[in-house]
């Protein structure tokens, strides 16, 4: 085999044994071939999916690498003008490798591969291509969520897409390429929600001050057949001091932690029978200082004994459907002793417009200890933290298992607002 133009290094070995038992390596021959310069190894490599005469690679098409006349491939790096790094395989025997992750259109590659011959010399070769940009495509977008700012440590990550995608191969394509980075790191994933739309959270809360940066690689992705990622708008989210309110609903009491420290107990009221709070864990959705209450939206009928229509002050909004915290004037004589509110949770108007300065979006308010269901994990808020971390995981399609979204049922027993 010739590899011209270079010079082969040889180099044998020789090993002296000395009567006194001391033994020592002496070589002959013209140094260590890991100092060797490598050799242009361009005639002993072949580049399937790149053509030569300028013509555009089609990124459709897998990138492989294949060593000839003996050598074999030590290593492969290719990455786009960005820096996006190209996964690939490498065969055990080190004749071929594959890319195992699409390549994106209209972009630049470098591909730079290392080889070794049959007597250990080091050869090198460096590839620039272009791929191409597919024409009759469709454009995949996806659309980050909450807005850029502060949030609580509760505050979930969203991803909505513009398309659906329902098969699990291009599911692990898109969710490889949405990346949450925060520091200081956290384990987390990402749960498919329904076809269109994913959450993110960690295993535990954010830590307090924790900042959260969000991006998507799916730009010039291929995804699907005809289909493509196009660019996205980053995110990031600054998180706060830890506020966790803690209501237990059967001692008629809220518990607000922050950072860890019991910074206040108040008495409250919560949902009556037949209009029980939810029990588990929400996330503060927002905050009103003034709310119209209406009996009418949660299906009580006009006339009824139950019929309200209230000014309520210093709302705290924990579900879509309507539950709050709230100033609640008309029952200070029940809060701390008994339940009897329409579903939200009721304090004097002090102690709500303290709650309503204290908590902030993101913030988390757990409810125990209530004759209510347990807050849904999706399509009324945030209740994401209601799945354990092994279900949770099983809604990642890197991950395993199937997606877990909103049931039917779950659906049908969102309440609208309630006080």
């Amino acid at each position: 085999m010739n590899h011209s133009p270079r010079t082969r290094t040889v180099v044998s070995c020789t090993l002296l044994v000395i009567a006194l038992g001391v033994g020592g390596t002496a070589c002959s021959g013209g140094g260590n071939p890991l100092t060797a310069k490598p050799y242009d190894a361009t005639d002993q490599l072949s580049f399937n999916g790149v053509t030569g005469g300028g013509k555009k690679a089609d990124p459709d098409k897998p990138l492989e690498v294949t060593a000839e006349d003996g050598d074999h491939i030590t290593d492969v790096t290719a990455t786009d003008a960005t820096g996006r790094f190209v996964a690939g395989e490498l065969s055990a025997d080190g004749t071929r490798w594959h890319s195992t992750s699409p390549l994106a259109a209209n972009a630049h590659y470098t591909v730079r591969v290392s080889t070794e011959d049959g007597d250990g010399a080091p050869g090198r070769k460096v590839l620039a291509f272009d791929t191409s940009n597919p024409t009759a495509k469709k454009r995949l977008s996806v659309k980050f969520g909450p807005d850029s700012g502060d949030y609580g440590v509760g505050q979930p990550v969203t991803a909505e897409l513009d398309r659906p995608v329902k098969d699990r191969a291009q599911r692990a394509i898109v969710e490889r390429a949405l990346r949450v980075d925060s520091v200081p790191a956290v384990q987390g994933a990402w749960h498919w929600v329904d076809d269109k739309e994913l959450h993110y959270r960690p295993k535990d809360y954010w830590p307090a001050h924790a900042v959260v940066q969000v991006h998507s690689n799916l730009d010039g992705i291929k995804v699907g057949d005809r289909l493509w990622g196009t660019k996205s708008k980053p995110l990031k989210l600054t998180i706060g001091d830890s506020i966790v309110a803690v209501t237990d609903a059967s001692a008629h009491s809220m518990t607000v932690y922050r950072n860890g420290e019991d910074i206040r107990d108040l008495p409250v009221t919560t949902g009556k029978p037949g209009f029980e709070t939810r029990n588990g864990v929400k996330v503060v959705l927002g905050k009103q200082y003034f709310v119209r209450m209406r009996s009418a939206t949660v299906g009580i009928a006009e006339g009824s004994s139950d019929a309200y229509d209230l000014p309520v002050y210093y709302a705290t909004r924990l579900t879509w459907s309507g539950e709050y915290v709230h100033a609640a004037p008309w029952s200070v004589g029940s809060q701390g002793y008994a339940n009897v509110s329409h579903g939200c949770t009721g304090m004097s108007t002090g102690n709500a417009e303290w709650f309503f300065n204290t908590v902030h979006e993101g913030d988390v308010v757990k409810v125990v200890n209530s004759n209510g269901d347990t807050m849904e994990s999706f399509g009324n808020g945030f209740g994401d933290w209601n799945l354990t971390w092994k279900n949770w995981r099983t809604g990642s399609a890197l991950v395993g298992g199937t997606p877990d979204g909103p049931s039917p049922d779950d659906a049908a027993r969102l309440r609208p607002t309630a006080v």
